[in-house]
């Protein structure tokens, strides 16, 4: 016969070995995260490192709690259906997705799995979501893009920066979404004139554009990009250096690719957001509720070496009030 005090021992270890053997599991829910971008894993490191980063100081470590599933387009943007249709049959509990041509797959693919955008422009116009505040439905995360009002300063920037400025090439990947009405608007304000390639699919298309602005004795040129001229930064950087265009862009990367100046946020820092988006939709938030954040901060950098090499001094009012100055 088995007395009391032994039953309870058992138990006690009984209860123990369990413990332990919970614990050797690790946690008890696993997550996998998808990330959709119409991009290439190497022209993307630093902001999926941030990312994952931002995870794992959350609490989410890779291998442990969440694994992640990545799908490049690699510059292909016609893929990004296909690709989101496969992380929603794995299936992924959320889809991290960068730009709007991804965020138009995702959704496209599934309105059930919650999917956190990143740098979406204009998403309320662009269908994604009801309102800033409440978004409704799937989708919600963070706005790149302050509209008119940020266009106006960076074509302010640009008319300060370069003497005479007359007419502004604008730069934009096709399907990338921007308020051209708005962009206009702010031109007129400061007296500029626009010529607009928005139709930009890949370099051949860009080299083309950099001719033709070269042709028509454009100043300069704004750069609206999107995820596929991000990956090509590099080449379309020696390209204006070719041809002696100076130009303002959206993000610090594409001065230390060799552009003149940028205006906007960290794409890092954007990201390392996005995590705490992801962090409270596997806790339980509803997306629908989950106000879409916009940027509140935004960075002035300057490169003296491409000035120099373009032959332009940079006035001292704006190196002063510049955040970075790559020299």
């Amino acid at each position: 016969m088995i007395d009391r005090r032994t039953c309870v021992q058992g138990m006690t270890a009984l209860g123990l070995f369990q413990a332990l053997a919970v614990y050797a599991q690790g946690p008890s829910r696993h997550f996998r995260i998808g990330v959709l971008g119409v991009g290439t894993p190497e022209a993307t490191v630093a902001v999926t490192l941030a990312f994952e980063q931002a995870m794992r100081d959350l609490g989410y470590v890779d291998g442990g709690s969440i694994a992640y599933e990545y799908r490049w387009a690699r510059g292909v943007a016609n893929r990004l259906p296909a690709l989101a249709v496969e992380l929603v049959q794995i299936p992924v509990d959320l889809i991290v997705v960068g730009t709007n041509a991804a965020i138009a797959a995702a959704k496209a693919a599934t309105s059930t799995i919650p999917i956190v955008m990143v740098i979406a422009a204009d998403p309320v116009r662009q269908g994604f979501i009801q309102s800033l505040a409440r978004p409704g439905g799937n989708v919600t995360g963070l706005s790149a893009d302050t509209g008119q009002e940020m266009q106006g300063k960076m074509l302010q920037l640009l008319n300060e920066t370069v003497p005479g400025l007359s007419t502004v090439g604008v730069l934009a990947q096709k399907g990338v979404g921007y308020d051209p009405a708005g962009l206009a608007a702010a031109a007129l304000q400061l007296g500029l004139r626009l010529q607009i390639s928005d139709q930009l699919r890949g370099f051949d298309e860009v080299e083309a554009a950099f001719a033709t602005m070269k042709l028509n004795r454009i100043d300069a040129y704004f750069m609206i990009g999107g995820a596929v001229l991000f990956s090509l930064r590099q080449q379309i950087m020696e390209l204006a250096l070719m041809h002696r265009l100076p130009g303002i862009h959206y993000a610090r990367d594409w001065v230390e690719a060799g552009g003149l100046i940028s205006y906007g946020t960290s794409l890092p820092d954007l990201y390392r957001r996005a995590a705490v988006y992801v962090a409270k939709i596997l806790k339980g938030a509803r997306p629908a509720e989950l106000a879409v954040e916009q940027p509140t901060r935004f960075d002035l950098v300057l490169s003296l070496k491409t000035a120099k090499a373009l032959g332009l001094a940079i006035p001292q009012s704006l190196l002063l009030r510049a955040d970075g100055v790559i020299q």
